[in-house]
Protein backbone atom coordinates (compact mmCIF):
# COMPACT_ATOMS: atom_id res chain seq x y z
CA UNK A 1 0.00 0.00 0.00
CA UNK A 2 1.47 3.43 -0.71
CA UNK A 3 2.42 5.63 1.66
CA UNK A 4 1.16 9.17 1.71
CA UNK A 5 4.41 11.76 1.63
CA UNK A 6 4.57 14.63 3.87
CA UNK A 7 6.48 18.07 3.81
CA UNK A 8 8.71 19.09 5.88
CA UNK A 9 8.98 22.78 6.65
CA UNK A 10 11.42 24.56 8.65
CA UNK A 11 12.35 23.77 12.41
CA UNK A 12 11.56 27.48 13.87
CA UNK A 13 10.06 31.06 12.28
CA UNK A 14 10.17 33.57 13.29
CA UNK A 15 8.91 37.64 12.20
CA UNK A 16 11.14 39.07 9.44
CA UNK A 17 9.19 42.78 9.33
CA UNK A 18 6.68 44.73 10.08
CA UNK A 19 4.49 47.61 8.71
CA UNK A 20 1.55 49.87 10.07
CA UNK A 21 -0.94 52.53 8.30
CA UNK A 22 -2.91 55.03 10.15
CA UNK A 23 -5.40 57.13 8.63
CA UNK A 24 -4.93 60.93 7.79
CA UNK A 25 -7.52 61.90 9.90
CA UNK A 26 -7.35 62.54 13.76
CA UNK A 27 -10.60 62.43 15.91
CA UNK A 28 -10.15 64.10 19.04
CA UNK A 29 -11.99 63.78 22.19
CA UNK A 30 -13.31 67.54 21.68
CA UNK A 31 -15.08 65.92 18.24
CA UNK A 32 -16.59 63.36 19.88
CA UNK A 33 -18.19 65.14 23.22
CA UNK A 34 -19.85 66.87 20.06
CA UNK A 35 -21.68 63.50 19.62
CA UNK A 36 -22.37 62.22 23.26
CA UNK A 37 -22.84 63.68 26.63
CA UNK A 38 -18.96 63.07 28.16
CA UNK A 39 -15.97 65.01 28.52
CA UNK A 40 -12.45 65.33 27.46
CA UNK A 41 -11.26 63.59 30.81
CA UNK A 42 -14.13 61.24 31.08
CA UNK A 43 -12.69 59.60 28.44
CA UNK A 44 -8.97 59.68 28.93
CA UNK A 45 -9.59 58.40 32.51
CA UNK A 46 -11.99 55.40 31.06
CA UNK A 47 -10.13 54.71 28.44
CA UNK A 48 -6.33 56.35 28.23
CA UNK A 49 -7.89 57.36 23.90
CA UNK A 50 -6.88 60.97 24.18
CA UNK A 51 -7.50 60.87 20.25
CA UNK A 52 -8.25 58.41 17.56
CA UNK A 53 -7.69 57.85 13.75
CA UNK A 54 -10.78 57.66 10.92
CA UNK A 55 -10.33 57.06 7.30
CA UNK A 56 -11.16 58.78 4.89
CA UNK A 57 -13.35 57.36 1.93
CA UNK A 58 -10.08 56.88 -0.36
CA UNK A 59 -8.40 54.93 2.88
CA UNK A 60 -10.55 51.64 2.63
CA UNK A 61 -9.59 48.03 4.28
CA UNK A 62 -7.69 47.25 1.05
CA UNK A 63 -5.79 50.34 0.58
CA UNK A 64 -4.61 50.92 4.37
CA UNK A 65 -3.88 46.49 3.94
CA UNK A 66 -2.10 46.98 0.61
CA UNK A 67 0.07 50.30 2.84
CA UNK A 68 1.40 48.18 5.46
CA UNK A 69 2.30 44.62 3.79
CA UNK A 70 3.81 46.89 1.77
CA UNK A 71 6.42 48.12 4.45
CA UNK A 72 6.38 44.55 5.72
CA UNK A 73 7.45 43.07 3.17
CA UNK A 74 10.41 46.18 2.36
CA UNK A 75 11.20 45.51 6.00
CA UNK A 76 11.44 41.52 5.84
CA UNK A 77 13.35 41.79 1.73
CA UNK A 78 10.85 39.64 0.63
CA UNK A 79 8.79 40.32 -2.30
CA UNK A 80 4.84 39.33 -3.02
CA UNK A 81 5.39 36.88 -5.56
CA UNK A 82 7.61 34.91 -2.38
CA UNK A 83 4.74 34.91 -0.93
CA UNK A 84 3.19 31.35 -0.10
CA UNK A 85 0.10 32.64 1.60
CA UNK A 86 -1.62 35.85 2.51
CA UNK A 87 -4.09 35.89 6.12
CA UNK A 88 -6.39 38.93 6.89
CA UNK A 89 -7.92 39.45 9.94
CA UNK A 90 -10.83 41.92 9.61
CA UNK A 91 -14.72 42.24 10.53
CA UNK A 92 -14.56 45.49 8.42
CA UNK A 93 -14.42 44.06 4.76
CA UNK A 94 -18.52 43.93 4.34
CA UNK A 95 -18.24 41.56 1.03
CA UNK A 96 -18.77 38.30 2.52
CA UNK A 97 -16.91 36.71 -0.16
CA UNK A 98 -14.64 37.06 -1.92
CA UNK A 99 -11.89 37.63 0.78
CA UNK A 100 -9.93 40.76 1.18
CA UNK A 101 -7.07 38.89 1.23
CA UNK A 102 -7.35 37.47 -2.49
CA UNK A 103 -7.57 41.51 -3.53
CA UNK A 104 -4.36 42.21 -1.70
CA UNK A 105 -3.15 39.49 -2.90
CA UNK A 106 -3.61 41.01 -6.57
CA UNK A 107 -1.92 44.39 -5.67
CA UNK A 108 1.10 42.32 -3.79
CA UNK A 109 1.69 39.71 -7.24
CA UNK A 110 1.37 37.05 -5.42
CA UNK A 111 -0.58 33.62 -6.61
CA UNK A 112 -0.36 31.86 -2.76
CA UNK A 113 -3.35 30.77 -0.86
CA UNK A 114 -5.22 33.82 0.43
CA UNK A 115 -7.89 33.66 3.10
CA UNK A 116 -9.94 36.26 5.86
CA UNK A 117 -10.33 35.33 9.30
CA UNK A 118 -12.87 36.71 11.99
CA UNK A 119 -11.40 36.88 14.90
CA UNK A 120 -12.32 40.45 16.36
CA UNK A 121 -9.36 41.75 18.44
CA UNK A 122 -7.13 38.66 18.87
CA UNK A 123 -7.04 38.26 14.88
CA UNK A 124 -4.07 39.79 14.46
CA UNK A 125 -2.40 36.68 17.12
CA UNK A 126 -4.44 34.16 15.35
CA UNK A 127 -2.85 34.84 12.35
CA UNK A 128 0.31 34.42 13.54
CA UNK A 129 -0.08 31.23 15.16
CA UNK A 130 -1.06 30.33 11.82
CA UNK A 131 1.26 31.24 9.59
CA UNK A 132 4.08 29.70 12.32
CA UNK A 133 2.38 26.62 12.21
CA UNK A 134 2.31 26.85 8.12
CA UNK A 135 5.97 27.82 7.55
CA UNK A 136 6.57 24.55 10.23
CA UNK A 137 4.55 22.35 7.73
CA UNK A 138 6.05 23.39 5.00
CA UNK A 139 2.81 24.44 3.23
CA UNK A 140 4.48 28.38 2.54
CA UNK A 141 8.26 29.55 3.40
CA UNK A 142 6.96 32.90 3.83
CA UNK A 143 3.32 34.44 5.28
CA UNK A 144 2.05 37.67 5.41
CA UNK A 145 -0.25 38.47 8.29
CA UNK A 146 -2.45 41.76 8.27
CA UNK A 147 -4.29 43.17 11.18
CA UNK A 148 -6.63 45.84 9.21
CA UNK A 149 -10.38 47.65 10.32
CA UNK A 150 -12.69 50.84 9.14
CA UNK A 151 -14.28 50.53 12.85
CA UNK A 152 -15.22 53.95 12.22
CA UNK A 153 -18.01 52.17 9.72
CA UNK A 154 -19.40 50.30 12.46
CA UNK A 155 -19.38 52.85 15.41
CA UNK A 156 -22.81 54.74 16.26
CA UNK A 157 -21.08 58.09 17.25
CA UNK A 158 -24.16 58.69 19.37
CA UNK A 159 -23.69 55.81 21.61
CA UNK A 160 -22.27 56.73 24.59
CA UNK A 161 -21.05 53.57 25.53
CA UNK A 162 -18.56 52.99 22.11
CA UNK A 163 -18.59 56.31 20.32
CA UNK A 164 -15.22 57.15 21.92
CA UNK A 165 -13.36 53.60 21.85
CA UNK A 166 -13.01 52.87 17.85
CA UNK A 167 -10.07 53.73 15.19
CA UNK A 168 -9.02 52.80 11.98
CA UNK A 169 -5.76 51.47 10.73
CA UNK A 170 -3.57 48.38 9.41
CA UNK A 171 -0.34 46.54 10.49
CA UNK A 172 1.22 43.42 8.53
CA UNK A 173 3.68 41.47 9.53
CA UNK A 174 6.25 38.87 7.45
CA UNK A 175 7.05 35.85 8.90
CA UNK A 176 8.92 33.22 7.55
CA UNK A 177 11.55 30.29 8.59
CA UNK A 178 14.47 31.07 11.14
CA UNK A 179 17.30 29.34 12.78
CA UNK A 180 16.06 29.60 16.29
CA UNK A 181 12.91 29.93 18.19
CA UNK A 182 11.53 33.38 16.68
CA UNK A 183 7.60 32.59 17.59
CA UNK A 184 6.80 31.00 21.01
CA UNK A 185 3.55 28.48 21.49
CA UNK A 186 0.22 29.77 21.20
CA UNK A 187 -1.96 30.02 24.10
CA UNK A 188 -5.80 30.82 22.72
CA UNK A 189 -9.59 29.97 23.34
CA UNK A 190 -12.88 31.29 22.89
CA UNK A 191 -15.71 31.46 25.59
CA UNK A 192 -18.26 31.32 23.23
CA UNK A 193 -21.39 31.29 26.19
CA UNK A 194 -19.96 35.56 26.14
CA UNK A 195 -20.98 35.64 22.43
CA UNK A 196 -23.65 38.83 23.21
CA UNK A 197 -20.81 40.44 24.89
CA UNK A 198 -19.21 42.67 22.17
CA UNK A 199 -21.48 42.18 18.49
CA UNK A 200 -23.22 44.30 16.17
CA UNK A 201 -26.89 45.79 16.76
CA UNK A 202 -27.97 43.33 13.77
CA UNK A 203 -26.68 40.81 11.10
CA UNK A 204 -26.64 42.08 7.81
CA UNK A 205 -29.36 39.85 6.03
CA UNK A 206 -32.07 40.60 9.38
CA UNK A 207 -32.02 44.47 8.46
CA UNK A 208 -34.64 45.95 11.44
CA UNK A 209 -38.26 48.74 10.50
CA UNK A 210 -36.43 52.48 11.35
CA UNK A 211 -37.56 53.40 14.63
CA UNK A 212 -39.19 56.56 13.22
CA UNK A 213 -41.11 54.54 10.80
CA UNK A 214 -39.24 56.04 7.69
CA UNK A 215 -36.77 53.61 5.05
CA UNK A 216 -33.97 54.78 6.81
CA UNK A 217 -31.90 52.38 8.90
CA UNK A 218 -29.16 53.66 10.81
CA UNK A 219 -26.37 50.91 11.57
CA UNK A 220 -25.47 47.87 12.00
CA UNK A 221 -23.03 48.86 14.93
CA UNK A 222 -21.20 47.71 17.51
CA UNK A 223 -22.51 46.98 21.00
CA UNK A 224 -20.41 46.12 23.72
CA UNK A 225 -20.98 45.29 27.16
CA UNK A 226 -18.40 47.28 28.70
CA UNK A 227 -18.22 46.06 32.42
CA UNK A 228 -18.61 42.94 31.16
CA UNK A 229 -15.98 42.48 28.95
CA UNK A 230 -13.62 45.26 31.06
CA UNK A 231 -14.01 42.63 34.06
CA UNK A 232 -13.70 39.60 31.68
CA UNK A 233 -10.33 41.00 29.75
CA UNK A 234 -8.81 42.24 33.23
CA UNK A 235 -8.90 38.56 35.04
CA UNK A 236 -8.98 35.98 32.28
CA UNK A 237 -6.45 37.58 30.13
CA UNK A 238 -3.71 37.87 32.96
CA UNK A 239 -4.00 33.58 33.37
CA UNK A 240 -3.58 34.18 29.17
CA UNK A 241 -0.38 35.83 29.93
CA UNK A 242 1.24 33.86 32.57
CA UNK A 243 0.53 30.68 30.52
CA UNK A 244 1.99 32.04 27.41
CA UNK A 245 5.14 33.03 29.09
CA UNK A 246 5.05 29.57 30.48
CA UNK A 247 5.07 28.13 27.09
CA UNK A 248 7.22 29.62 25.91
CA UNK A 249 9.58 29.03 28.89
CA UNK A 250 10.25 32.63 29.95
CA UNK A 251 9.49 34.77 32.44
CA UNK A 252 8.07 38.56 32.74
CA UNK A 253 11.78 39.80 33.84
CA UNK A 254 12.86 38.03 30.13
CA UNK A 255 10.68 40.34 28.14
CA UNK A 256 12.19 43.16 26.22
CA UNK A 257 7.86 44.28 25.30
CA UNK A 258 4.77 43.91 26.03
CA UNK A 259 2.25 44.68 23.70
CA UNK A 260 -1.04 43.68 24.27
CA UNK A 261 -4.45 44.34 22.26
CA UNK A 262 -4.85 48.25 22.83
CA UNK A 263 -8.41 48.04 24.10
CA UNK A 264 -8.32 50.20 27.42
CA UNK A 265 -5.25 51.73 29.60
CA UNK A 266 -7.06 50.25 32.63
CA UNK A 267 -6.72 46.83 31.33
CA UNK A 268 -3.21 46.95 30.13
CA UNK A 269 -2.20 47.83 34.00
CA UNK A 270 -3.88 45.14 35.53
CA UNK A 271 -2.52 42.83 33.23
CA UNK A 272 0.85 44.85 34.22
CA UNK A 273 0.32 44.06 37.56
CA UNK A 274 -0.35 40.49 37.65
CA UNK A 275 2.37 39.57 35.20
CA UNK A 276 5.03 41.41 37.33
CA UNK A 277 6.24 43.21 34.82
CA UNK A 278 9.41 44.91 36.07
CA UNK A 279 9.66 49.09 35.44
CA UNK A 280 11.86 48.89 32.22
CA UNK A 281 9.85 47.03 30.54
CA UNK A 282 8.46 48.95 28.01
CA UNK A 283 4.83 48.20 27.65
CA UNK A 284 2.76 49.52 24.54
CA UNK A 285 0.45 52.98 24.76
CA UNK A 286 -0.48 53.92 21.34
CA UNK A 287 -4.27 53.64 22.02
CA UNK A 288 -4.05 57.44 23.08
CA UNK A 289 -3.25 58.23 19.73
CA UNK A 290 -5.00 55.23 17.68
CA UNK A 291 -7.77 54.24 19.84
CA UNK A 292 -8.93 50.62 19.74
CA UNK A 293 -8.71 49.60 15.93
CA UNK A 294 -9.07 45.99 16.30
CA UNK A 295 -6.71 43.81 14.69
CA UNK A 296 -4.59 46.49 13.77
CA UNK A 297 -3.64 47.39 17.35
CA UNK A 298 -0.83 44.66 17.92
CA UNK A 299 1.33 45.30 14.65
CA UNK A 300 0.53 49.11 14.82
CA UNK A 301 2.24 49.38 18.58
CA UNK A 302 4.70 47.06 17.69
CA UNK A 303 6.52 48.96 14.27
CA UNK A 304 5.61 52.24 16.59
CA UNK A 305 8.16 50.69 19.34
CA UNK A 306 10.40 49.44 17.10
CA UNK A 307 10.85 52.42 15.08
CA UNK A 308 10.90 54.91 17.77
CA UNK A 309 13.70 52.69 19.50
CA UNK A 310 11.19 51.93 22.64
CA UNK A 311 11.55 48.02 22.21
CA UNK A 312 14.91 46.30 20.96
CA UNK A 313 14.94 44.82 17.23
CA UNK A 314 15.64 41.13 18.21
CA UNK A 315 13.99 41.47 21.57
CA UNK A 316 11.54 39.37 23.26
CA UNK A 317 8.24 40.82 23.50
CA UNK A 318 4.86 38.88 24.61
CA UNK A 319 1.79 39.83 22.90
CA UNK A 320 -1.99 39.21 23.47
CA UNK A 321 -4.98 39.85 21.69
CA UNK A 322 -8.57 39.48 22.77
CA UNK A 323 -12.45 40.65 21.91
CA UNK A 324 -15.36 39.87 19.94
CA UNK A 325 -16.68 35.83 20.64
CA UNK A 326 -15.51 36.22 23.42
CA UNK A 327 -11.49 34.96 21.58
CA UNK A 328 -8.06 35.29 22.48
CA UNK A 329 -4.95 34.54 21.93
CA UNK A 330 -1.27 35.26 22.85
CA UNK A 331 2.40 34.26 22.28
CA UNK A 332 5.82 35.49 23.08
CA UNK A 333 7.57 36.63 19.86
CA UNK A 334 11.18 37.76 19.20
CA UNK A 335 10.71 41.16 17.66
CA UNK A 336 12.03 41.74 14.07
Amino acid sequence: MAVIREKQGAAHTRIMGVGGYVPSRVVTNDEVITWIDSSDEWIRTRSGIAERRWGTPEETVLEMSVQSAGKALAAAGISGDQLGAIIVSTVSHFHQTPALACLVADRLGTNGAAYDISAGCAGFCYGVAQASDMVKAGSAEYVLVIGVERLSDLTDIHDRGTAFIFGDGAGAVVIGPSDTPGIGPVVWGAEGDKYDTITQTFAWNDKPEAEDGSDEVRGPFLRMEGQAVFRWASYQMAEVSLKALAEAGITASDLDAFIPHQANNRITDRLVKVLGLPEEVPVARTIAEYGNNSAATIPLAMERMLADGTAPSGGLALLIGFGAGLVYAAQVVALP
